[in-house]
């Protein structure tokens, strides 16, 4: 940790390490492929005991990999727990701070993780426990196992990351929040480093059964075409589990080191639309989306018809992309017509907590290439939603700032602005 610079002397702060955990693969390269490609990880939720539910299809992680990487008290742990040691795993490799590799550079570092759920089927095992046996059955470790903040602190355990240690519980903003807080902590001067992520993991028979009663999952089949983000005839979103996560740095530490800089984050904007639990608004988006792009430092002030490309929450129901829309519009008035808008939900599902930081991935991915991933399942744009959509291709861009969106139950909203890295 560092002391705080004067405000006027706020630092760049670049990413230096990715890593994915998704329904579409377990590294950068794969999940970069499929994207490209086309290829959902949306399917039929076989390997889930989840009797009862209408809508049996989501993204699921293949755990193959992992079992093959972790060993040990970590092959019990909770998927989330898992999902977040091996993405943080892969962002600390990339930026060559993984602990027993350098483990000077990697000790001052903190880890800032959103979650929506926590570590949902452990808590779900240990409600069993306590309506089949009551309290004489339930272990000693359940309190540390059930803790939302188990997360990351396995992952401060487990790389030796003796900054802060934390986890942000914000529905769907989680991911994009942690983000946000990392960003923060370095561009004022508070930390050096931080590895910041999202993760989620719900296939569980309660929490899981709930999301179906609530009404908002898609019953189109197959799997892979239900998720129909802006596409008139979207019909709900499907759930997904994954995590992501990132290592974040000052542009001078990052430089100082040699290391390669995946992207750069600019801005950052959160508001709340303070108005219902469950229904998203218009305003207090547009007003996320503004206060990312005023956040922006003022000799890189970001102009809305600088944004190459918004990757937007987009979870294929009717009012959210209805509403996302709008705020598009509303924050960037006609400079909309020329930001590309993805949505990647119709490959990884809901993914919740995770979302924004998977999301974020994507984004930064999208720069680094000047390429955005098609939107699938878009035979027909929604006309109520005017805005300019990536096809059903993957297609250029032509810029080097990216917006990504993160809105979630709540009316939390969380924007971050991300720069393509230099020489990208």
């Amino acid at each position: 940790m560092m002391a705080a610079h004067e405000p006027q002397s706020l630092c760049r702060v670049a990413v230096s390490g990715l890593g994915l955990v998704t329904p579409i693969g377990v590294d950068e390269e794969t999940v970069w492929a499929n994207l490209l490609a086309g290829r959902s990880g949306l399917a039929p939720l076989d390997d889930f005991d989840l009797p009862g539910n209408e809508v049996l299809n989501g993204g699921a992680v293949d755990m193959g990999p992992l079992d093959a990487l972790q060993t040990g008290k970590l092959r019990r742990a909770d998927r989330t727990v898992r999902f977040a040691v091996e993405a943080s795993r892969q962002a600390l490799a990339g930026a060559g701070l993984l602990a027993e590799a350098s483990p000077d550079e990697a000790s001052s570092m903190g880890t800032i993780w959103g979650c929506g759920c926590g570590p949902a089927g452990t808590l779900y095992q240990s409600h069993r426990r306590f309506a089949a046996k009551g309290p004489s059955g339930m272990r000693p470790s359940t309190v540390p196992n059930c803790m939302a903040n188990s997360v990351s602190a396995v992952v401060s355990i487990r790389y030796r990351l003796e900054g802060t240690n934390q986890v942000v519980v914000s529905a769907c903003t989680s991911g994009s929040n942690a983000i946000g807080l990392g960003f923060r902590a370095i561009r004022h001067g508070y930390a050096d480093r931080v590895l910041v992520g999202g993760v989620d993991a719900f296939f569980d028979p309660f929490y899981y059964g709930v999301w179906n009663n609530l009404g908002v999952l898609s019953t189109i089949t197959p799997a892979a075409q239900a998720v129909r983000p802006f596409a008139a005839d979207r019909a709900g979103t499907l759930m997904g589990e994954g995590a992501a996560a990132l290592v974040l740095e000052s542009m001078e530490s990052a430089e100082r080191r040699g290391v390669r800089v995946r992207g750069e984050v600019v801005g950052y904007g959160e508001t709340s639309d303070a108005t219902h639990l469950t229904s998203p608004s218009v305003d207090g988006p547009a007003r996320a989306i503004r206060a990312a792009l005023a956040d922006v430092a003022t000799e890189e002030r970001v102009r809305g018809e600088q944004i190459a490309l918004i990757n937007a929450h987009g979870t294929a129901t009717p009012l959210n992309d209805l509403t996302e829309s709008q705020a598009i519009r509303s924050a960037l008035g006609a400079a909309a017509d020329g930001a590309l808008v993805s949505a990647n939900k119709s490959f990884f599902g809901h993914t919740l907590g995770a979302g924004g930081a998977i999301e974020s991935v994507v984004t930064l991915l999208s720069l680094e290439a000047g390429m955005a991933p098609p939107n699938l399942n878009l035979e027909r744009q929604d006309p109520a939603c005017e805005v300019a959509l990536v096809g059903g291709e993957p297609t250029r861009l032509a810029g080097e700032f990216a917006i990504k969106n993160s809105f979630g139950f709540g009316g939390g909203n969380a924007v971050l602005v991300f720069r393509r890295p230099a020489g990208g």
